[in-house]
């Protein structure tokens, strides 16, 4: 499935559908060129779920922790990750143990320590825009591209 996206509102509005196709126990990679959107895609899931605090890219810090009602979404962002060892040291594991959405941009830089994903979506630059496409590797993630295609 793929999207066409003219602006960050377009880009924030399919961020917020994915949240309401989503649910808990989800690994979604996402992947993209810097720039292409992926923390303003998190922004919209985040909204969509009803968190109203800032969203800020977790380039520094690793890791961004969201909790709303009884839903915990994970930001990671793991681009200034050198080894997928250094993961273990931020307890990377312990994350993905629960319940949580686990977003992950530059999931390539985690390969062997993260769990597969569910669901890789990828943004790229287009002429006018961005696309985005969703690309569906287990039935949980079959499951979410099924119910973004029904709306």
């Amino acid at each position: 499935m793929s999207v066409r996206l003219e602006s960050d509102n377009d880009t924030q509005n399919v961020g917020g559908r994915l949240a309401a196709a989503c649910r808990g126990g989800t690994m979604i990679y996402l992947k993209g060129q810097l720039g292409a959107g992926k923390t303003t895609l998190v922004r919209g899931f985040l909204r969509r779920l009803g968190y109203t605090g800032p969203v800020k890219s977790p380039t520094y810090t690793l890791v961004e922790a969201y909790e709303v009602d009884d839903l915990i979404v994970y930001h990671l962002d793991l681009y200034r990750i050198g080894d997928p060892m250094e993961l273990e040291y931020v307890g990377v594991r312990d994350l993905l143990s629960n319940d949580a959405v686990c977003l992950v941009e530059w999931p390539e830089c985690g390969a062997g320590v993260l769990p597969p994903a569910d669901l890789i979506v990828e943004l790229d630059y287009v002429t006018h825009g961005r696309s985005l496409s969703f690309h569906a590797l287990t039935s949980a993630g079959r499951e979410i591209v099924d119910l973004l295609e029904r709306e």
